[in-house]
């Protein structure tokens, strides 16, 4: 499955077959309790757009851990901060690294960089997508339920992980609920585009409705990075989409809760929840080391 992977990028889940990310959950299992110097002598170019907490610190203990080296490049470190374009930095990164991740603003950012570069490039997080995310996200589902046998519903903004969890959902099978107020719905041409390859997909405005009978809840901020001046606005659009222990409740009896974090505890995830028995947002914080190994390991 995943020896197909050998060279390719990783800007969406969307471009994966459900083998390949199955593959790649199932290489993420075994690499959890193995670690194999796959990478040695193997340098990974880390771009940030974006600060992090998860993402910079997974891949870089990843690629220890498989026996090569990460180095971290602020867009401040490089000439990309400096006006040049970002097909001269993919052709000339392409001659010292064996790979790139890049955490950025616009996924055309991503694709531009992939199209020029000779070596795998891995999409971080952007706007639109975060793929590594997702397969963490699957990984601990699957580690709960041992199947995708089941409903993912999402509550709140209908940002890049509503577009991840999409296309996530739509490569294992699993259906997906998503409850958001009027104009902060999920991509509609994404959700058509997963509509048509036979993703069980669907988007309402009521949080009750996604929940009801969910074997895993799944909760972002309500403001992302860069739209911090939209707080307020957003805060007053997300009321009634907060999950609590009485939205829990709606929920299958044995559902997990999921937050990719950070969490804004009190928006949209009460300290109860985020802290309860449900919760399995720190083993969920934890796979995205095992998940960017495997990718890690079958890209390069």
């Amino acid at each position: 499955m995943v020896e197909n992977l050998k060279g390719r990028d990783l800007l969406s889940l969307k471009d994966l077959s459900q083998n390949e990310v199955l593959g790649l959950l199932d290489l993420a299992e075994k690499l959890r309790v193995n670690n194999q110097k796959l990478l040695a002598e193997k340098i990974l170019g880390m771009i940030f757009a974006k600060s992090s907490t998860r993402t910079r610190i997974s891949f870089e203990v990843a690629m220890l851990h498989l026996g090569g080296q990460a180095i971290f490049l602020s867009q401040r470190d490089i000439q990309l901060g400096r006006g040049e374009t970002i097909k001269d930095t993919a052709r000339v990164l392409s001659r010292y690294l064996d790979g790139i991740m890049i955490r950025t603003f616009l996924q055309s950012e991503v694709e531009e960089l992939a199209k020029f570069a000779d070596i795998p490039v891995i999409n971080g997080l952007t706007d639109s997508d975060h793929p590594c995310q997702a397969l963490a996200d699957l990984l601990t589902i699957k580690d709960n339920f041992q199947s995708f046998n089941g409903k993912l519903a999402y509550i709140g903004d209908g940002n890049n992980m509503a577009t991840a969890l999409i296309w996530a959902a739509a490569r294992t099978g699993m259906e997906i609920a998503i409850a958001s107020p009027k104009g902060y719905k999920p991509d509609e041409e994404v959700v058509q585009a997963a509509l048509k390859e036979g993703a069980k997909v669907t988007v309402t405005d009521d949080p009750k409705e996604a929940v009801k009978g969910a074997f895993a809840v799944y909760t972002d901020v309500w403001a992302s990075m860069g739209q911090e001046d939209q707080q307020a606005e957003r805060k007053k659009a997300f009321q009634g989409y907060q999950v609590d222990r009485k939205l829990m409740a709606f929920a299958d009896k044995n559902a997990i809760f999921l937050h990719c974090l950070p969490a804004h505890r009190g928006e949209e995830v009460t300290d109860e929840v985020i802290e309860g028995p449900k919760s399995r947002v720190f083993d969920e914080a934890e796979n995205r080391l095992h998940v960017q190994k495997a990718v890690l390991a079958a890209l390069i």
